[in-house]
């Protein structure tokens, strides 16, 4: 693992969720009505998952375990070898998915989900940077 890559993804992945913080809305009707703080918030929120699942597969490469199929996967091996708990774990693969439809079918997003889930679940990847940062203190 090269501590360097990881901190200076660990530092971009503060960045984004450090706009989404201060960008998106306390109303979900505000962030409906407004493409730019759409904009701003769905680029920044699949920009943190992209970043959490490049650190966690960069941190697999590592191991002495078989690479993920998938994006979702590399939480689930993160996991299984102590690095994060399950619910985490499950959490950040659902992430995944919302990051799918961001990038592959954005015109479906659902904004009231988006808003919920920067009021309840952006905190899952302070959460993972936390993790992440205990795993290169070892």
């Amino acid at each position: 693992m090269d501590r360097e890559v990881v901190e200076q993804k660990l530092e971009s992945l503060r960045r984004c969720l450090q706009r989404i913080e201060t960008k998106c809305p306390t109303d979900a009707a505000m962030l409906i009505a407004d493409i730019d703080l759409q904009d701003i918030v769905s680029l920044n929120l699949s920009r943190a998952v992209q970043i959490s699942v490049d650190i966690g597969a960069h941190l697999i490469a590592g191991m002495e375990v078989p690479p993920p199929d998938n994006m979702g996967q590399v939480f689930d091996l993160l996991a299984q070898e102590g690095v994060l708990n399950n619910e985490l774990a499950n959490n950040l693969k659902k992430a995944v998915g919302f990051r799918n439809i961001a990038v592959h079918n954005y015109e479906n997003i659902n904004w009231e989900i988006v808003h919920c889930i920067v009021k309840f679940h952006l905190a899952d990847f302070s959460e993972f940077a936390k993790a992440i940062a205990m795993r290169l203190v070892k």
